[in-house]
């Protein structure tokens, strides 16, 4: 199978130029922080969604007890779930596109390895682009947090 596709010639280049196990090595070292930034924004992630599914489930336990008569419509407690629930939903939706652009970063990071166009600038772009996805996400859990520690009002 192998011998089929090196008789192609792009095959046989890239099969070439991916030969080399030091310059995978290389590769593979140079994508650590990325990989470890993934996870990194992983774990926070999952903080998030304990939390998320936390204030969700409260938020229906209050609507079963308005539905059956036994909570009052009028405490401020609901309106302060819901406006926790969407600071956390913005944060998770940011966090996870700054997840999907470091999983950008690391497969350019091994592109730029093996072709000849130059991806140093398209790396640098989508290294800035997590750093600012992750600051906006981590600002929108800031915003729960401080809504959590404020209380319903």
């Amino acid at each position: 199978m192998i011998d089929l596709l090196a008789s192609t010639s792009i095959a046989a280049e890239f099969f070439d130029r991916t030969a080399s196990t030091p310059k995978v090595q290389q590769i593979v070292a140079l994508s650590l922080a990325p990989a470890f930034l993934l996870s990194g924004i992983g774990a926070i992630m999952n903080v998030m969604m304990a939390r998320m599914i936390w204030i969700a489930g409260r938020i229906d336990k209050i609507d079963d007890r308005i539905a059956d008569g036994r909570h009052d419509p009028a405490d401020p407690e609901r309106p302060w779930l819901l406006a926790r629930r969407k600071a956390m939903q913005h944060a998770v939706m940011v966090s996870t596109g700054s997840a999907a652009s470091i999983s950008v970063v690391i497969t350019l990071l091994f592109l730029s390895a093996y072709v000849e166009t130059r991806l140093g600038t398209l790396i640098v772009v989508a290294w800035v682009l997590t750093m600012l996805l992750l600051i906006v996400g981590l600002g929108f859990f800031f915003r729960e947090t401080r809504l959590a520690a404020r209380g319903p009002r």
